[in-house]
């Protein structure tokens, strides 16, 4: 690293730092992205397996107000507007179509009770709205899982309800990753140089990473809500009531594996499968993604963790037992493990987004508030509406960098 001093120190290099990143460069401000990884894009990441393959965030919801949609077409790229599966029926094997309506019917009426609740004087978990003895609980609740990360008994329903969403989803055919990395072009870089301390104890920040120090007027921080809640000495003097904020915006899981079919054309293109119908220890499978000829599988909340601890070999068998029992056990002769990556497991992310736990809905705003004008923070997790997402990480990247050129704007005058 060659940068030891600099106007802005941005810490992270994912969608929220980027975001912030590129706002201040082309203000003219001088900043550099701390990395601890040595690639870019955080929790959105494209591989190249044949196929451009989003290992992290894939899709761009809100995509009619996404800033990403338009940063992607602006780099060339390809926007796929097909419809998503889950807004349409899902295949019958396993799932008939007059229990799938009874389900959507069971899901619409869950969201409408968490709407209720979230109105309410106390927040309470998004479980204590289910329906006694529902049919259609553990279905809820696996999809309650792909949605938070987390199992709806641990998710705030205040916060549930607070998330914005426009129901227009689209995606990067050559990657959602891929173009958030790429929007950081010229912006100053430190890859593989993660930040241990930052010290507010002086007149300037300095900012303590693997490959020496650097001393900055402010800093915008983008980390996980994860890193920031366990990382007990990240700042110096402490910051507690960051480190309790970010402890109530825990991350939840939610990993995918790309699997390769041969003799996809059996299947139509973008359709789906849930595992099973009846609990919420289910993956979904997404059938042949932008027609390619493999299985886009979603492993959601505690099922997930616990199969991290196995290995990434344990999805694979999990699908296999699954798909095998609703499509014959033939089918798994058509089936070949492809990559995924282990978030729970990432030392820098440690989850996937963050959901609220109950009670701590507030917390996004806690834990997005700046601290003496010179530490500013960034990421999904500090969004009030649009958590979870690459969209919100980007929004509160530009406010950060919004935030610090305000203020070296009134240090100038």
């Amino acid at each position: 690293m060659s940068i030891s001093d600099t106007e802005v120190v941005i810490v992270g290099g994912g969608a929220a730092g980027i975001a912030a990143g590129r706002r201040l460069t082309d203000a003219g401000i001088d900043c550099v992205i701390v990395e601890a990884r040595d690639r870019l894009g955080g929790r959105a990441w494209t591989v190249d397996n044949g196929f451009a393959l989003d290992l992290g965030c894939g899709w761009l919801h809100s995509a009619d107000r996404n800033p990403w949609s338009m940063i992607a077409q602006a780099q060339g790229r390809t926007i796929d507007k097909t419809p998503p599966p889950w807004t349409r029926p899902s295949l019958e094997t396993g799932f008939p179509l007059a229990d799938q309506r009874a389900f959507i019917a069971a899901l619409h009426a869950f969201h409408d009770r968490v709407g209720a609740a979230a109105r309410m004087e106390k927040d309470i978990a998004a479980a204590a709205v289910l329906e006694t003895g529902g049919r259609w609980n553990g279905l809820i609740g696996a999809v309650g899982s792909f949605i938070s990360g987390g199992e709806l008994e641990r998710v705030s329903a205040r916060d549930f309800d607070n998330y914005a969403d426009t129901e227009v989803n689209w995606r990067v055919v050559e990657g959602y990753g891929a173009t958030i990395a790429a929007h950081a072009r010229g912006v100053p870089l430190a890859l593989g140089c993660a930040v241990t301390r930052i010290d507010h104890s002086g007149r300037r920040l300095r900012v303590e990473t693997a490959q020496g120090a650097i001393a900055a007027d402010r800093a915008i921080v983008t980390l996980p809500s994860t890193v920031i809640a366990e990382t007990e000495d990240l700042f110096f003097p402490a910051l507690p009531q960051k480190t309790e904020a970010a402890a109530g915006l825990p991350l939840g899981l939610a990993d995918k594996l790309f699997i390769a079919l041969d003799h996809a054309d059996a299947f139509p293109p973008d359709s789906r499968l849930f595992g099973r119908t009846d609990t919420s220890a289910t993956a979904a499978y997404h059938l042949r993604p932008f027609g390619r000829p493999m299985i886009e599988v979603f492993f959601g909340g505690r099922l997930a963790a616990g199969l991290e601890q196995e290995g990434e070999r344990a999805f694979f068998d999990f699908a296999l037992a699954e798909l095998t029992a609703l499509l014959g056990g033939d089918f798994g002769k058509r089936l070949k493990p492809g990559p995924m990556h282990l978030w729970a497991a990432d030392p820098f992310a440690r989850g996937s987004y963050s959901f609220a736990l109950p009670g701590k809905a507030a917390c996004r705003e806690q834990l997005a508030a700046a601290v003496d004008r010179r530490i500013f923070f960034a990421g999904e997790a500090c969004s009030t509406h649009d958590f979870s997402t690459a969209h919100g990480a980007y929004f509160t990247g530009i406010a950060a960098a919004e935030q610090a050129i305000a203020v070296s704007s009134a240090g100038a005058a």
